[in-house]
């Protein structure tokens, strides 16, 4: 199965696509599948080329990520929270020769490719000429879709996604949420998120509804979940943090499953939600994009073990292993590796990474083949099931997103106020974790001038919450800043 077929054969008359701008049925949308991709092909898009897309989450950015792959290409969906140079970078790392997105986007980038913008361009890619474009074979193991995602050092790394992974990634999660046709599922994650595009990819296998929400105020959730009738709500736990302190009497009633993934729902939240909506099972989950989603929690134990992630979904096979390589006996902390079907190509062009985190899968392993390093410390308890115990590498979790300290650390230097800097995660109720910077100034110190420098080169969600300037950061015997000297600080931020 292709990632572009998966709508295929349900009713052409039920609705596929609900957001903002637009609805669209079955049939519709197979129809502007068609149509754009034939118009992509005809602009010279080439079984390989890489194509991103660049905008909120519209009936054009779906349309238009299905188009690229009917056409033979790979999809790259680009969050709308990025600034510009971040997207420049992606298109340039990938070598992307196509850009599509909402105009005020696409027209920023000083990149050589074809740039396509919804608003100028998208009535003459619905309507060119379908007849006589050949069909462009690809098979279960091509690539699809590259996802960027941040590494611990360094600018985003994309994660290769072929076709088996993500129609297999939609199967697995329809089969343990029980998804049918009859579901509306909110998507209120970026599509550039591997959650957020699985829960597009899963509504369009199960012939359900996807509606697709970019919010500016978390009431507006509220809102689309009555409107909507959504039976189906994803959250990450900032959001549900913040629906929390919601009045959400006499809504919801349509809501039968939750489902939470992105970071530890604390159990005060997991508690509120099952006594707010106790008809819904609440699933409590956990992944990596590098291998999609890993474990769930059987929502009959969300009261009973809130603090577990639970087993190992559909096509995954999860070990927790001791640095040798053995299996840890139960309750011993180790690192989760992930076998099997949903372990990603590796990272794009990034042979070094791509052997540190993907290596052949264990001998006792039923699938065999590649698995995935996680560099998270699990433990599985005797009750056979897992429960996070740290991050093994330094990249920062907040609301929802992986963050590199590396390129807040790059970014901050660039702005010209600063001289050194040292990003790190701190815990944050709210967040998760909230970004504390260690900055030593290159002059008199500016902190005004600083942040408004950094707010227009990092997203929202990328921009520090603390910030400590200091005279000099402290160094480690090869001359680098000692970043272990700078945790021990970090516990009089605690």
């Amino acid at each position: 199965m292709r990632v572009d077929e998966l709508h295929l054969g349900h009713d052409p008359a039920q609705e596929a696509l609900v957001t903002k701008g637009g609805r669209l049925s079955y049939g519709d949308l197979e129809e502007q599948v068609a149509h754009v991709a034939a118009a992509l092909q005809s602009r010279n898009l080439r079984p390989g080329d890489r194509a991103c897309v660049w905008a909120p989450k519209t009936v054009e950015t779906i349309v238009s990520l299905l188009a690229i792959m009917r056409a033979g290409g790979i999809a790259i969906p680009i969050n709308p929270a990025l600034k510009q140079a971040q997207a420049e970078h992606i298109l340039r790392d990938s070598g992307a020769i196509m850009l599509l997105g909402n105009r005020a986007r696409v027209a920023s980038i000083a990149v050589d490719a074809t740039i396509l913008s919804f608003e100028d361009d998208w009535p003459a890619l619905t309507t060119a000429a379908v007849a006589g474009v050949p069909a462009v074979p690809r098979g279960p193991d091509d690539l699809a879709m590259i996802l960027y995602t941040s590494g611990s050092t360094g600018r985003p790394k994309g994660v290769m996604l072929s076709h088996a992974n993500l129609c297999l990634g939609a199967e697995s999660v329809a089969a343990y949420l029980g998804t049918d046709k009859s579901d509306r599922i909110l998507g209120v994650l970026p599509i550039s998120f591997d959650y957020g595009l699985n829960q597009v990819l899963t509504a369009f296998r199960q012939g359900a509804t996807a509606v697709l929400l970019d919010y500016l105020l978390p009431k507006d959730v509220v809102r689309w979940v009555e409107r909507e009738r959504i039976t189906q709500l994803p959250g990450i736990p900032p959001l549900w943090m913040q629906l929390d302190e919601l009045d959400w009497s006499g809504v919801g009633g349509s809501v039968r499953t939750l489902t939470n993934t992105g970071g530890h729902m604390p159990e005060r939240l997991t508690r509120a939600f099952s006594a707010r909506f106790p008809a819904a099972r609440l699933f409590l989950m956990y992944g990596l994009t590098e291998a999609f989603r890993s474990a769930y929690l059987d929502p009959a134990l969300a009261l009973e073990k809130p603090n577990s992630i639970g087993r190992s979904i559909p096509n995954a096979e999860l070990f927790v292993l001791r640095p040798d390589g053995t299996e840890c006996e139960p309750d011993e902390a180790g690192e989760l590796v992930h076998c099997g079907p949903l372990v990603a190509q590796g990272y794009w062009q990034d042979e070094e990474r791509t052997a540190q985190r993907f290596r052949p899968a264990p001998s006792f392993s039923r699938y065999g083949g590649k698995a995935v390093w996680s560099g998270d410390r699990m433990r599985r308890g005797n009750d056979g099931l897992l429960y996070f115990e740290a991050r093994a590498d330094d990249m920062i979790k907040t609301s929802g997103n992986r963050v590199s300290p590396g390129e807040i650390e790059e970014a901050a230097q660039a702005t010209g106020f600063i001289s050194e800097a040292a990003a790190f995660g701190i815990a944050d109720e709210r967040l998760g974790q909230a970004i504390l910077l260690y900055v030593v100034p290159s002059g008199d110190k500016n902190e005004e001038g600083f942040l408004q420098a950094l707010a227009k080169t990092l997203p929202a969600f990328m921009q520090p919450k603390v910030l400590l300037w200091e005279a000099q950061l402290p160094r480690s015997p090869n001359g680098k800043i000692d970043r272990a000297a700078l945790k021990k600080e970090l516990a009089r931020h605690a």
